[in-house]
């Protein structure tokens, strides 16, 4: 943005916010909406922009009824919305997210996801993730840099890195009778078998042909699927491979 971070410039700092979901930001006894106020006057933000601002992000993170509460008294969801809502009252060009959704229950960890996806689409935010929960990464990046050592070992897209390093596509076939292992081991290697269902690991080179011959034996077939590896083994590949 045309500073140099070590400066630490006012101005530069007013860009940016940090969201950490191991670490509080706002004042424990105190209700949300008093550390927006004096979120307000750290930032110097103009009184008509800050309450719509916070008109807005409170009704889109459906809060309306908690920022009078001590945060001591919020849920974990509740208060981590809160603090979405603090840092993005000054409208930050850039939003750093440290492990957003640790310690959520699911239907948390989706709200605050949505709530990213649709912020970052009106607003044009950058925001940067770091996370170790390979959901959040899934649903919300579609640009990835690993990091291994200290060094970047990928960046790029998330569907570049799964073509890259994931090298065999999984095929999961369901039968309508019960087979035997041995009568699928010529398609690939078996990586589970109940007698019902097979998932088979193939190579991407092989996979259109492997699929038709599945498709094309005398095997009761009832269904097929074609995926690829979690992303987790994905990245523990990566790891291994770079160690």
């Amino acid at each position: 943005m045309g500073y140099k971070p070590w400066e630490r410039k006012s101005e530069y700092q007013k860009q940016f916010a940090l969201v950490m979901g191991q670490k509080n930001q706002l004042w424990w006894d105190l209700p949300p909406i008093e550390s927006f106020v004096l979120h307000r006057e750290i930032y110097e933000i103009e009184k008509n922009s800050f309450e719509k601002n916070l008109e807005e992000l409170t009704k889109l993170l459906k809060v309306e009824n908690v920022v009078e509460k001590p945060v001591r008294q919020l849920s974990l969801g509740e208060r981590m919305k809160c603090e979405l809502i603090n840092a993005l009252l000054h409208n930050p060009k850039v939003l750093f997210l440290d492990e957003p959704t640790i310690g959520l229950d699911v239907v948390a960890q989706k709200n605050i996801r949505d709530f990213l996806i649709k912020y970052n689409q009106e607003k044009k935010t950058t925001i940067i993730l770091t996370s170790h929960y390979m959901r959040d990464i899934l649903q919300l990046c579609p640009r990835v840099v690993v990091i291994n050592l200290g060094k970047i070992v990928y960046d790029g897209l998330l569907e570049d890195l799964t073509a890259q390093y994931a090298l065999e596509k999984i095929i999961t076939v369901y039968f309508e009778k019960e087979v035997q292992q041995q009568d699928l081991e010529s398609f690939g290697e078996i990586d589970q078998m109940d007698g019902f269902k097979a998932v088979i690991r193939v190579s991407r080179e092989k996979l259109k042909e492997t699929a038709v011959d599945i498709l094309s034996s005398s095997l009761p077939v009832e269904d097929i699927d074609i995926g690829e590896d979690e992303i987790e083994k994905i990245v523990r590949h990566i790891f291994a491979k770079k160690n």
